[in-house]
């Protein structure tokens, strides 16, 4: 593991996993709660063709010192990212969408799971950002294990199965952590992105479970604003697609990978 900083520090390095051989670069941002391992499933299958960069998030697993927001975050992942396809699901999808649009010159691909712009009204902006900074309040009074019974206990998640969660590796996250992702980078506090999909130049693929018909939505109307994009729902799956069914994600990802080649080779790619 690397890119780890000390403890207190307030912006060091975000933790990585790296795996696989010489193939494209491929950049894994997981979604709130989870860590780099959340992405096994899948890294399993893509390393003996990719090189994948698996990255605990701020305020998550080995990242818990990074207190930031997903500008910063962005930043942060940038610096450990390199030039890279960058994959994340929910609020990592959100964070590489940041860094995409900030960083273009960094993402030679986008893919979105389950992801959104942000909220794009106010007043239901705002009462996400209360109903965050409460889920907040809720983590550091009654801990992680309480915390996630709720959270998972979600009709978003209905259609997980008893070990898709992956509870003990949630389990390592701490409270602060958690909390402050939430403060700093819940869709409450994070200012739309709608009308900026269009300076996305490099390929996008949004992957959504279609069972997920809030964010089958998202997707659709994301599309729409959007130049070089690909919709994939997964069949029989549900918001956490790449937990539900990662054999169907990494097909997807893969078909997409081969229609879609970077930019830049492996060789010329910049990577830390």
């Amino acid at each position: 593991m690397s890119g780890e900083a000390p403890p207190g520090a307030q912006h060091g390095r975000l933790a990585t996993i790296c795996r696989g051989g010489t193939g494209r670069r491929l950049v894994l941002v997981h979604g709130f709660t989870q860590t780099t391992r959340s992405w096994d499933p899948i890294v399993e299958q893509l390393a003996p063709g990719h090189r994948t960069v698996a990255v605990d998030a701020p305020g998550h697993g080995d990242s818990a010192h990074a207190d930031a927001g997903l500008d910063e975050g962005a930043r942060l992942l940038a610096e450990v990212g390199g030039t890279a396809t960058y994959v994340g699901y929910s609020m990592g999808g959100r964070m590489c969408l940041h860094l995409a649009l900030e960083r273009p010159d960094l993402a030679d691909g986008l893919v979105l799971i389950g992801a959104t712009p942000g909220i794009e009204d106010d007043v239901e902006r705002a009462a996400r950002r209360r109903a965050d900074d409460e889920l907040a309040a809720s983590i550091e009074r009654d801990g992680v294990d309480a915390f996630l019974d709720r959270w998972l206990g979600q009709p978003l998640f209905a259609t997980l199965t008893t070990a898709a969660p992956g509870l003990e590796d949630r389990r390592r996250n701490s409270p602060d952590g958690l909390a402050a992702s939430l403060r700093n980078a819940g869709t409450g506090s994070q200012e739309p992105l709608w009308d900026r999909l269009g300076e996305l130049d490099m390929p996008v693929l949004l992957v959504v479970g279609e069972l997920d018909a809030k964010f089958t939505a998202v997707a659709e109307q994301m599309a729409a604003r959007i130049g070089d994009v690909t919709v994939a729902p997964v069949a029989g799956a549900g918001h956490s697609a790449h937990l539900e069914r990662p054999d169907v994600v990494v097909e997807i990802l893969e078909r997409w990978l081969d229609d879609h080649p970077p930019r830049t080779s492996p060789t010329e790619a910049s990577a830390p």
